[in-house]
Order: structure tokens, then sequence, then C-alpha cells
């Protein structure tokens, strides 16, 4: 693999790193204490977004989009995640890739919107019995003998739903028998925020991500016509992991940028903080962390550029996502933490980004999945790897696999 940037990767790079730190840094102050990003600010910074060309860049370009292919996009995701989340996620948006599994009506009502900066859309998957098990879903989808459907249910921590003009609602639609029992089949349904029926109510506080909101949404008795249903009747998974894969990999990335920018603020630190009579970087305290610090960055950006490549070439696998994701989420927490320790007691206060940043770690080895499912997802590729080689092999491998757990 040969990861030299192009010209045109570089361009993408620098204009999106200018992009935050005049754009976006200036505003983090703002949103960090009042927890609150208002509409003419996102509005002001969305429009600057559009005329830079970095807004919408992760849609293809047949739909409007800029088209990106993946390793650029991760690498611009590092550039956008040294800033507060809500500012570069909301002003600066990437419409959820799933819209482009649309039909062409869909795509027209929904996805060109998103693109041109006049639609948010939003996600709803998660609910308050069921996290990590989407099977264990409770909010359903009945089909009318018109054809029609009526949703309903409840779903939580669905992220900037308050400002979303629609959500695609992820719903139980039937079962099916299966040798581990009966299995709960999914549909995906576009729903319209003021649908008689669907409420969207305020979401939990949240320690990280100021700014960045979280929703309950409700259906009680919602009722959406047929031409709603995203891809097929209770095939929503399908199209989830078709246009969703990647989605590890941008959190992943975003994690990468935060981690880069704590870590060359320990760097300067340490050069230029004195403590009895030289600089506290040539103390092994505090060197040996920033070795620590650099190797591990280093190694999660590696898994990072690896699998986003691999995903470019269609041969990216569950093991290469799960893998790239929990390092670089437990490498983030790993390295504000630190950083806030090089710094001693300034690096808690707010004068700096390290207390934010340390923060809003926490939130990534949660959401997209959790530490616990990515390192299900790794064991679980490495033994299964084993089924078709011979017994010899087979257990030398297990005997490894094992080991490595």
């Amino acid at each position: 693999m040969d990861f030299s940037l192009s010209e045109e990767q570089k361009l993408i790079i620098d204009t999106t790193k200018k992009f935050v730190e005049s754009e976006l840094f200036p505003h983090e102050e703002l949103v960090e204490k009042t927890g609150n990003l208002p509409m003419d600010l996102i509005k002001e910074i969305q429009a600057k977004a559009i005329k830079t060309g970095i807004y919408a860049a992760n849609i293809p370009q047949e739909f409007g989009g800029g088209g990106l292919d993946t390793l650029t996009w991760l690498l611009y995701e590092k550039e956008l995640g040294k800033a507060n989340y809500a500012l570069h996620w909301t002003c600066v948006a990437r419409p959820s890739n799933i819209l482009c599994a649309g039909t062409k009506d869909q795509k027209e009502k929904y996805l060109k919107p998103c693109i041109e900066g006049k639609k948010w859309d939003c996600l709803a998957m998660t609910e308050p019995n069921a996290g990590s098990d989407l099977r264990g879903m409770t909010a359903s989808a009945r089909e009318t003998t018109s054809g029609d459907w009526v949703l309903n249910g409840t779903k939580h921590f669905i992220s900037h739903a308050d400002i979303a003009d629609f959500t695609i609602a992820f719903m139980a639609s039937g079962t099916e028998e299966t040798n581990k029992g009966p299995k709960k089949l999914i549909t995906a349904f576009f729903v319209d925020k003021g649908t008689p029926g669907f409420n969207i109510r305020e979401g939990y506080d949240n320690v990280s991500h100021r700014g960045y909101t979280n929703s309950i949404l409700e259906f009680s008795d919602v009722k959406v016509p047929k031409e709603s249903i995203l891809g097929e009747v209770h095939k929503g998974f399908e199209v989830a992991n078709k246009w969703l894969g990647a989605t590890r990999l941008q959190v992943g990335a975003t994690c990468l940028g935060r981690a880069e920018r704590a870590f060359n603020h320990a760097i300067e630190w340490a050069a230029t903080r004195q403590q009895f009579g030289q600089p506290i970087g040539k103390f092994q305290g505090t060197s040996f962390k920033l070795s620590d610090m650099a190797m591990e960055l280093k190694a999660a950006q590696l898994l990072i550029l690896e699998a986003g490549w691999k995903y470019d070439q269609g041969i990216a696998t569950d093991l290469d996502m799960a893998m790239a994701k929990l390092k670089a989420s437990e490498m983030l927490a790993m390295v504000s933490d630190e950083a806030i320790q090089i710094h001693g007691g300034m690096g808690l206060m707010t004068e700096l980004p390290l207390e934010r940043i340390w923060r809003d770690a926490r939130l990534e080895r949660i959401w997209e999945g959790t530490s616990e499912i990515q390192r299900h997802i790794i064991s679980r590729s490495l033994l299964l790897s084993l089924i078709h080689i011979s017994e010899p092999t087979r257990l030398r491998r297990i005997s490894y696999a094992v080991f490595c757990l």
C-alpha cells in the first residue's frame, strides 16, 4: 500500500485544515460555555463551507456531493475532528450516505436538499432497551390493508434530531425463523417532521460533545405511505450495512484529529514549560509519555488508513473496521489523558481545549459500537477464519488466537 498523498489530497487536507482553524476554532468557546449552537451561526458557517467546496464531501459526485474516495474522506474527517463536534458535524454537514440508497423521487426529496444545505437528516435506530442489540428493538411497523404502514415505538440518543427535517427510522416489521429461533426483520422508513403522531422530545444532558444534541423520538400510530420505505421491506439491515459501513472509520478518523491536537499541545508545553531549571520534556517522566503517545497515535492512524484503503478496494472486512475504530477511540482516551497529565493543573482549565477533548473522548468508546462489541467482532473473526483450514494448522492458530485475546 502506498500512503503517499496526491496533490489533490494535499489540497483537500490543507483547505479543510485552514477552514477548521479560521471558521470553527473561534466559536468553540461559545459552544462549550453555552452548550448551544445558534442557528444563525450554523447558517453562516454552512454557507462558507458550501462556498469553499467542503460541504457534503462524502456523497458521490453522481448525486451532487464532493465524491471523495474513502481514504481521502478519512483524512478530511481527521482535520474536521480537531474542532468541537457540534461545529464540524452540523456546519460542515455530511448527509448520511444511506440517502443514496433511495429511489429517484426519494433522492430528489431528501438527498438533494441535504447536499444543498437546505435540510438535515437523522438516523433513528437506538432504543431505551435495545442499544447494541438492534435485533432487540421493539419499535414496530405494521402494514395496513391499503399497503401503507403504521409506526409505533420510541427511539432515543438520536443525534441532532432537533434540527433534522426528517428521520430514517428503523422498525421491526416482522419475524423469520432461524436455527437459533425467531429473528426480527427490520425495515427503514422516511418520516418527515410534522407527521401526525411523530414527536421529538429533548434528550439527555451529555458530558461529551457540547452543543451536539440528542433527542427522544416517539411514534404513536404514525401513518406513512409505502413510498416512504428506504430500500426494501424487511431489508433495513442490508441497506444499512451497504451504506453505513464506513461510519466506524469516520469516528476513528475524528479521534485521530483530536488526539493529534492534544498531542501537539503536549509537545509544545513539554518544550517550553520550565521546572527545576529546564524544560519538563527533558525529564523521563514526561518524555516517555510523549514517546508512548506518538507511538499509539501512529498505530491508530495506520489502522484507519489501511481500513480506508481496503474499503476503496472492496476488500475491507468487519475485522479491519473494528480494529481501526477500537484502536483509535482507545488511543484518544490515552493521549488526551496523558496530555492533561503533562500540563498538570493547567490541563484541566478551560483556557485550553484539553479538558474538552478528554471529556469528548469518553463517548467514542460507546457509540458506533462499544469497545466490547468491537472486541467481539475481532475475536469472532479470528476464530471463524479457522473453519476451512487443516486440523493441525487450526489448532496452532486457535492457540495463537486465544493467546492474543
